[in-house]
């Protein structure tokens, strides 16, 4: 815990005290949105976040309880999904800009200052810093990455009731041969983002 909020005290020192940290979860994936968490902590030294880690380090069933402990331990957080037809539309990198500009501007507190996960956010009036590997490094990332992580997991479980054969559930939209199997029996859905090379190629075969 001591390392992980280096970036956090070093900040509350110079008398910052609303940190806001920003994380996604669903760049990668083929199908399924793409979900931006912020989170403002009450405190990011509490006992109680002392096993906050970057949610791809935990177990699911971790991550499901620490989605729980930190929106209790949070002032503030809000969690924004970006359409798969956004994302054709803009592009991933734009889509996820815009989705961390929305995630800030939709806490009920201002923050002070927004700490990213490598990615600045370009127009956004409140200073803020890209960490690289940030979810590994600052608890408040660490945090918003558990917020979106799971809330698109969750997506992903419904999803997989209302397109059943795709294995959405197990393998949350990523590329793997049993999704690019089923892909190539079932087809594209509306679900899947037609701006991934894999996706274009399959509808333009």
């Amino acid at each position: 815990m001591k390392d992980i909020v280096r970036i956090e005290s070093t900040l509350i020192a110079s008398g910052i005290k609303q940190i806001a940290g920003v994380d996604e979860a669903g760049r990668g994936p083929c199908a399924g949105p793409l979900v931006v968490a912020a989170v403002i902590l009450k405190d990011p030294f509490a006992p109680e976040l002392s096993k906050v880690r970057d949610s791809k380090e935990l177990s699911e069933k971790l991550r499901e309880e620490l989605f729980d402990v930190v929106i209790e331990q949070a002032l503030s957080y809000s969690i924004i999904d970006i359409s798969v037809e956004e994302i054709d539309q803009f592009g991933l990198h734009k889509s996820n800009l815009e989705g961390m500009r929305r995630a800030v501007n939709s806490l009920e507190i201002t923050p002070d200052y927004v700490l990213t996960d490598g990615y600045p956010i370009q127009g956004l009036a409140i200073p803020n810093l890209a960490v690289w590997k940030g979810d590994q490094v600052a608890v408040s990332i660490s945090a918003a990455s558990i917020l979106a992580k799971v809330y698109r997991d969750r997506i992903m479980i419904k999803l997989d009731t209302q397109y059943p054969g795709y294995g959405l559930a197990k393998h949350k939209g990523y590329i793997t041969a049993a999704h690019t199997k089923a892909l190539s029996e079932l087809g594209v859905t509306e679900i899947h983002r037609k701006s991934f090379a894999n996706i274009a190629a399959l509808i333009n075969r």
